[in-house]
């Protein structure tokens, strides 16, 4: 390890790979920003594009907003896309072991890019989870309280911090169970109690208010950070697999298109020579696109259930009760939920085009920072 440390290619690779994953998220953020704002906003009879998405987050929060989570996103996908190629080339290097000509195989690559794609969803829930809630701020316009509860009891205080009760959303729920038999002078006193009144309607609290790691931890969890890793497991096993086994498909195409033309004709993949890097980034550029479409539908399901705010209180209620998931066998254990069958697809054209536009400039700006780099 020591050894691996001391390497100062190692090392300059490292920081090629980080650099460039910073630059292709921070290129493509704006397009990833509509695509989760289009996935939480839809309905089934309502059905946002992106100019009205663009529109919205401007007029909410300015040009920061279509940025709103950056930094979280940056961080999860160094540590995600690291893991996602790492066990790739771990394991492709596994299957070259004492083979003639040193290639892989289609199948393989596949094969490959599912197991990365599932140590990639490890890594990268908690940030993905925060960013998903910060982007969904951005475009929700916060409520001005004008009136709110002058001391909060210990217990929603525990729960979550620097929040503050709507008192006349209290009073209306209060209005609403005068009618109602009771032995409390003071009513809204004793609801404000309950963790089940913090809000003072009885709902838990928006993805607004729950966008901190803290304040997820104290009201949901830790393992809230993680919450639908199902969903995200299959989206990116999908997504791992589709991508490099299309990036292999169309790399031994460029290899056979090359070596036509070459007199004699090459008896291995190593004789035909390195391929031009912008054909390399344009094909996983393509590649990008057909992993998005293909893995869609599991990615709007999960961005769908971050949004969700479920406490504590609520999951011990579920588990007391022995609550069975809604929907379908297929649908509980992949994560989707029976009211989004209808929106499943939404935004994935955006999406497409974003994962096309990142994964042509990290594979682009890698090979360009290496080239620059590392001393011939």
């Amino acid at each position: 390890m020591d050894k691996l440390l001391e390497n100062h290619q190692f090392a300059t690779h490292a920081i090629a790979a980080s650099a460039s994953v910073s630059l292709g998220t921070g290129i493509a953020y704006p397009l990833d920003t509509i695509k989760t704002i289009i996935q939480v906003g839809s309905g089934p009879t309502k059905k946002l594009t992106p100019s009205q998405v663009v529109n919205r987050v401007l007029r909410v929060s300015g040009y920061s907003g279509l940025y709103s989570g950056l930094g979280w996103l940056t961080l999860g996908r160094i540590s995600g896309v690291g893991a996602r190629f790492g066990v790739y080339e771990i394991l492709t290097a596994f299957y070259k072991d004492g083979r003639h000509g040193n290639y892989v195989q289609v199948s393989e690559a596949v094969l490959a890019g599912i197991v990365g794609g599932a140590a990639e969803t490890v890594m990268t829930s908690p940030f993905e989870l925060i960013k998903v809630r910060q982007q969904v701020t951005a475009a929700s316009r916060a409520t001005t309280v004008a009136e709110t509860a002058p001391v909060v009891s210990p217990m929603i205080k525990n729960l979550l911090r620097r929040y503050t009760l709507d008192m006349k959303s209290l009073t209306q729920t209060v209005s609403l169970l005068s009618v109602l038999n009771h032995k409390h002078p003071n009513m809204a006193a004793t609801l404000q109690e309950y963790p089940w009144m913090m809000t003072g309607t009885g709902n838990p609290p928006s993805a607004m208010d729950v966008k901190r790691p803290l304040d997820v931890a104290s009201l949901e969890g830790v393992r809230a950070l993680w919450r639908n890793l199902r969903s995200g497991l299959i989206r990116d096993c999908v997504y791992g697999g589709v991508f490099f086994g299309t990036w292999q498909f169309l790399h031994e195409a460029m290899i056979g298109w090359k070596a036509v033309g070459m007199n004699p004709l090459p008896s291995s993949e190593e004789e035909v020579g390195p391929l031009s890097p912008v054909a390399v980034s344009i094909a996983a550029g393509f590649a990008g696109a057909i992993a998005a479409a293909a893995s869609h539908s599991f990615d709007t399901a999960r961005t769908r259930a971050q949004c969700v705010i479920l406490p504590k209180y609520i999951a011990k209620e579920r588990k007391f009760l022995k609550w069975n998931k809604p929907g379908k066998r297929l649908e509980r254990w992949t994560g989707i939920h029976p009211t989004d069958r209808t929106l499943l697809f939404r935004g994935i054209g955006t999406r497409m085009a974003r994962s096309s536009v990142a994964s042509t400039v990290i594979v682009g700006s890698y090979y360009l920072a290496v080239d620059l780099l590392v001393p011939k």
